[in-house]
């Protein structure tokens, strides 16, 4: 008790280490925004280009996979041309990727444009975060600002998505990119340091080969099951995927220079966090897959009634993440993670219960759910990229970045399939009930991280 009595308050953060963060956190934001808007235009796209849906969907489609394709490579570029330089980079090529989409002349064009801004987004957020990691000490409250910017994109995204539909057209859904981007650039030029290069970093083909396929595959299947339901092709794909990616694993701990070092899963710590991150990605993109079907077809909430309880969960998240951060730097990354795992535990139980919740009350427990997800994920993060060290941030990041990914898309299959198989109020119940075991996971996953930082202090 005494030792916390006395603990010193965080350190200042110089402004420029809070510009880097700024800066890194616009082109999350970017990248973030493109992966959800665009499902806002699938119509008006497809109504403009007179083309097929099966076609426009491609435009969601082919920018998850190509994220995905190119996710695996961004530790090995960063660490051969610089964190920094890598981010700078890929930033770019999403601005002109942007204004390719923007000028599209029909749906073939845009679907290859939307590729191009899913390979550079695959590589932007990940080495956007090892910039940030690579700062020494205080990371909750910087990892807290970005994880602010990126709680408050969902909540915002879809309103000013719907508007510009509205107004204007859905070219302007791209075109939004570009002065952003620019901007960013621009500053970034002065602010973001481009990183230390590495020459004798070796590209490891075969494992950038196998988990380059592994794991769009995977993501594909995941996807495909959230949008059509659970067939045995995307069961099929999944498998395949999953095969492979265990195929890269193997591999990587048998090789001196793997593509991603899984060695760093050796680290109580860091293996810990990881495993969190991945079971909150799964509450989370479940979560937002359940709630608005719970909200509308078995309580009867209408379209807005239902974004305005979203809206309440994001921003619970959106104030609790900067918070988050400054107990992160004070208190330790555990012990904040096990608070936010036993808040989303609290905050889905009671949807267990059949009997209808009053309004206000269910809006006051998705809040604490929004809390909940930012203090057991974003610290999580922190504590993951703390145990790494700066010389290995860059295969932490892309590892954590897979491992968040693979979760919530499989967390949102996995719910997907529990609601198809089941029908009626029981259908929820049984979606929740996988929702409450995904929390209870968390809170496990989050007692590891705590006690091993506890022993290390020790």
């Amino acid at each position: 008790m005494s030792r916390r009595a006395t603990t010193p308050p965080p350190v200042p953060i110089p402004a420029r280490v809070w510009g880097v963060a700024g800066i890194v956190g616009v082109g999350a934001l970017l990248g973030m925004l493109d992966s959800t808007l665009v499902n806002l235009a699938v119509e008006a796209v497809r109504d403009d280009l007179h083309s097929s849906l099966p076609m426009v969907q491609w435009i969601v489609t082919g920018y998850l996979i190509a994220l995905a394709a190119s996710l695996p490579a961004s530790g090995w570029l960063g660490a051969r041309f610089g964190h920094g330089r890598v981010w700078g980079v890929s930033l770019a090529v999403f601005v002109v990727a942007s204004a390719l989409c923007a000028l599209a002349p029909g749906v073939a064009a845009l679907v290859a444009a939307r590729v191009m801004q899913g390979l550079a987004a695959g590589l932007m957020v990940p080495a956007g975060q090892a910039v940030i990691g690579s700062i020494p000490g205080q990371l909750g409250r910087l990892f807290g600002v970005l994880g602010l910017v990126l709680g408050v994109g969902p909540a915002i995204g879809p309103a000013v998505g719907g508007l510009l539909l509205q107004a204007v057209s859905w070219r302007w859904l791209f075109w939004l990119n570009v002065p952003i981007g620019v901007a960013a650039l621009l500053a970034a030029r002065r602010l973001v340091p481009g990183g230390i290069r590495d020459e004798r970093r070796a590209l490891d083909v075969y494992g950038l080969v196998l988990l380059g396929v592994g794991l769009p595959l995977a993501l594909y299947g995941a996807t495909d099951i959230g949008t059509r339901g659970a067939t045995v092709m995307a069961a099929v794909v999944i498998v395949a995927g999953l095969l492979l990616t265990a195929a890269f694993a193997v591999r990587a701990l048998r090789v001196d220079t793997p593509l991603i070092d899984l060695r760093l899963l050796r680290t109580r710590a860091f293996a810990a966090a990881t495993v969190t991150t991945g079971f909150t990605g799964a509450a989370m993109y479940g979560g937002l897959l359940v709630l608005p079907l719970y909200l509308q077809l078995q309580l009867g909430w209408n379209s807005a009634e239902t974004g305005a309880a979203l809206l309440a969960m994001g921003a619970g998240s959106a104030v609790a993440l900067y918070i988050g951060g400054v107990l992160t730097d004070r208190c330790g990354a555990g012990s904040v993670t096990v608070v936010g795992a036993v808040l989303l535990v609290t905050s889905t139980v009671p949807f267990l219960v059949p009997a209808s919740v009053p309004s206000p009350v269910l809006l006051a427990v998705l809040l604490v759910r929004g809390v909940g997800l930012a203090w057991a994920q974003m610290p999580a993060t922190t504590a993951a990229y703390a145990a790494a060290g700066a010389d290995r941030i860059g295969d932490a990041s892309t590892l954590v970045n897979i491992v968040q990914r693979v979760g919530g898309a499989l967390g949102a299959a996995g719910l997907v399939v529990v609601l198809s198989q089941t029908a009626g109020e029981q259908a929820y119940v049984w979606a929740f009930a996988v929702l409450t075991v995904l929390a209870v996971s968390t809170v496990a996953s989050a007692m590891i991280l705590w006690r091993g930082a506890a022993v290390e202090r020790d």
